[in-house]
C-alpha cells in the first residue's frame, strides 16, 4: 500500500483556479469558500505560493481545506482515515499532471516518493508530512 507524502519542490496543489476545481464551491462552506477565493492570484496559483522554490509563504498557518490530515479529508471529501492515504496519493498524482504534464519529472519523482513509503523489512518509511 502506499503511503500518502507531501513532495517538497512542487505545488501542484496550489493552483486554485476555480475552473480546474469546479467542485470547490460545493465542498467548502461560505467561509472557507471566500477564503480559498481570495487566496486565487491572477495566474491562477495561490498568493502565498512562491513560484521559485515551489513551497507555501505561509505553511505552518495555512488553511483548513489546504491541510491532508485524516479529520479534514473525512469533513471535505467523506473519506475514511484508512482511505487517505489511496485517495491523496491519486489527488496528488492528478493535480501534478495537470499542472506539470503526465510524463513530467515531478509526477515520476512523486511516484517513485511514494512507491518507497510502503512498508517494508528492511525499514521504516519515510516519515508522514
Amino acid at each position: 500500500m502506499k503511503k500518502w507524502q507531501c513532495m517538497q519542490g512542487c505545488g501542484a496543489c496550489c493552483y486554485l483556479d476555480l475552473s480546474d476545481r469546479p467542485e470547490v464551491p460545493t465542498i467548502l462552506n461560505d467561509e472557507e469558500f471566500a477564503l480559498y477565493q481570495s487566496l486565487i492570484g491572477a495566474d491562477g496559483w495561490c498568493i502565498h505560493f512562491d513560484p521559485l522554490s515551489r513551497r507555501c509563504r505561509i505553511y505552518e498557518n495555512r488553511p483548513r481545506f489546504c491541510r491532508v490530515t485524516p479529520e479534514v479529508f473525512e469533513d471535505l471529501y467523506g473519506i475514511l482515515p484508512e482511505e487517505l492515504d489511496e485517495f491523496a496519493v491519486q489527488c496528488c498524482c492528478e493535480h501534478i499532471s495537470d499542472r506539470y504534464g503526465e510524463r513530467s519529472f515531478e509526477l515520476l519523482r512523486y511516484e517513485y516518493l511514494v512507491g518507497q513509503s510502503v512498508d517494508s523489512p528492511q525499514g521504516d518509511p519515510p516519515p508522514f508530512h
